[in-house]
């Protein structure tokens, strides 16, 4: 058989491929986007693709496509299996008919996230199997199981991933397509109507299941022990962890890797202790195998006293090879210090970024900004230092209003703010709150015609679908006026007078009101760039009014303004700006 090297993300894909799945739908959200980016890569092979406004469509979409006999999967990362977990717990109840799988990518470390929380906890929560791949081949291998445990237990699957599976490669062995036969769709009002009725007796089948899969778990091949008879250390990981512990330790240890991290077994557990003297539980993020452990009677050694030892693993952030060698070899790692410091390199909006002029004009305003998830979250930092507040997808809006319904003398002095993909994904509602309760707010909406900081997948506002073919775009001039807003204004972000002008007249209104700020993303295609600038030293002051921008392309030599012409696409904000005519 043919074989590639793929990211963990593309051998999900392929994974997808080989099990005859017939429905993708999904958000995107780093690390999980290349999943279901790749599987556009299979159109015309019978595995429809699509994205959708949210996580909560998208899992909704591949229930309703399970039901109909299909095999169908939703990826996402850790914070959009939040916004799936209502269709998720009830699924668990309902079952499947054609085989169910998700993929919840973690960020341990929090690369690109704003939290840090581990989705093991909704696996237990919802009462649904969950599997942990550590390398791009289980990743394959892992998924095409999914779907066959999905039917043979008549259950929704998860496949639990983190940002090194997702983005590390491996080596994968390709096989051929096999699609399930559909068969004849059949009503099943108890089976697929869960009200409360036909629920609870969903319950008890559900308990029963979760038995069956904890039996499963004792002998399935995905939970694996390796024991080396001359160690006295035994390490009980998942996933990447296994991994790192196999680099750092090696023969030095005997290991029990879990590819089913809920449910988890018990027997193969308290055998596996019974042959090592010292045992370890090597896993990111919460202790959830460590509490099993405890709640089966062990005391192993990892994130939690146990009355012999203190804690040797941290519950924060991601692990490594190091960290594992020091917290049970002892083995301190060394480095070689550089001979000189190395410049710190905040995370600042891109050049040309059609965000950075609206928050110019915000930051010489002195106004309360909420904030939403995006790329213009990096314009909370200095210089630009033009953002207040900021949770998650679709509260930048609604924050908004709830600061103004606490601070009434705030109103005229607040804006709530966020992108064209997350205003569908989860803002739409948020504006409705808006207009529905008389709040004086400003809502400004980013639109940059793409979803930007996961890698500039389409969505249904900009007219391209998954496959960047042509598709109905949300008109949001008319959806802004239609939920009641009457106060909706388009322009774009580049003229910082006109910014001004328009943001000073809206928030002087005692109603709601929108402004829409549309210019196409830099770095997408097709994107109009201007012929990169250069700056006049003779008339360059170094009054460094320009460096407030936050541009990269800018820098400061010998006291004057310098333009970095490989970075600058001209967007002419820094030129604006600058009183004595250097830009040109």
């Amino acid at each position: 058989m043919k074989k590639e090297l793929l990211l963990g993300n593309h051998a999900i894909t392929r994974g997808l491929y080989e099990a005859g799945v017939e429905v993708v739908s999904s958000y995107p959200g780093t690390p999980s986007s290349e999943i279901t980016m790749n599987c556009a890569a299979y159109k015309g092979t019978g595995m429809y693709a699509e994205w959708a406004p949210n996580e909560k469509v998208a899992m909704e979409v591949a229930i309703g496509a399970s039901i109909a006999g299909a095999r169908a999967f939703s990826g996402m990362k850790h914070v959009g299996l939040n916004v799936a977990a209502d269709p998720l717990y009830t699924a668990s109840y309902s079952g499947v008919n054609g085989g169910l799988v998700f993929a919840v990518a973690d960020d341990s470390g929090m690369h690109s996230s704003q939290n840090e929380q581990d989705s093991r906890n909704h696996a237990i929560g919802a009462k649904v199997p969950m599997l942990e791949p550590s390398d791009s081949k289980e990743c394959l291998e892992y998924t095409k199981l999914a779907f066959d445990l999905s039917e043979e237990f008549d259950t929704p699957v998860l496949i639990h991933m983190t940002t090194r599976t997702c983005h590390s490669q491996g080596i994968v062995e390709l096989n051929e397509r096999k699609v399930k036969d559909k068969g004849e769709y059949k009503k099943n009002l108890q089976k697929y109507v869960m009200m409360p009725l036909f629920a609870r007796a969903k319950h008890v089948l559900v308990e029963e299941r979760l038995e069956k899969l904890i039996a499963y778990s004792e002998s399935s091949p995905l939970n694996k022990v390796e024991i080396n008879e001359k160690a006295e250390i035994g390490i009980i990981t998942s996933g990447v962890a296994y991994q790192y512990a196999k680099d750092a330790l090696g023969d030095n240890a005997s290991y029990l890797k879990l590819g089913i991290v809920h449910p988890l077994p018990v027997k193969l557990i308290e055998d596996f202790a019974a042959k090592v003297k010292k045992l370890y539980v090597v896993e990111e993020l919460d202790p959830v195998i460590e509490t099993h452990c405890r709640a089966i009677g062990l005391n192993p050694i990892g994130k939690m006293p146990n009355g012999k030892h203190a804690p040797v693993f941290s519950l924060l952030g991601e692990y490594s090879q190091n960290i594992i060698k020091e917290a049970i070899l002892g083995v301190k790692p060394s480095f070689k210090d550089f001979p000189e410091a190395i410049p710190v390199r905040p995370p600042v909006l891109c050049a040309g970024c059609s965000h950075r002029g609206v928050f110019t004009v915000l930051n010489k305003l002195g106004v309360v900004v909420s904030g939403d998830i995006g790329c213009y979250t990096l314009a909370a930092t200095p210089p630009l230092s033009a953002m207040d507040f900021q949770i998650c997808m679709g509260a930048g809006i609604s924050m908004a209003h709830g600061f103004v319904k606490a601070r009434p003398d705030y109103a005229g002095k607040t804006v709530g703010l966020m992108g064209d993909s997350t205003f569908v994904h989860n803002g739409i509602t948020s504006l409705i709150d808006i207009a529905y309760n008389r709040s004086n707010t400003l809502t400004l909406l980013l639109d940059n015609r793409t979803t930007g900081m996961t890698g500039g997948q389409n969505h249904p506002g900009n007219g391209l679908d998954i496959y960047s073919d042509p598709a109905p775009a949300v008109d949001f001039e008319a959806l802004v006026k239609a939920i009641g807003i009457s106060k909706v204004k388009t322009l774009s972000p580049d003229n910082l007078t006109e910014i001004e002008s328009i943001l000073k007249e809206y928030l002087a209104l005692e109603e709601p009101a929108v402004i829409i700020f549309r210019k196409p993303c830099a770095l997408t295609k097709g994107a109009v760039l201007n012929a990169p600038l250069s700056c006049n030293a003779d008339k360059c002051t170094g009054c460094k009014l320009c460096m407030k921008v936050g541009c990269p392309a800018l820098t400061m030599r010998d006291k004057k303004a310098v333009v970095n012409k490989t970075l600058c696409v001209g967007c002419g904000v820094c030129s604006q700006l600058c009183k004595f005519d250097a830009f040109s």
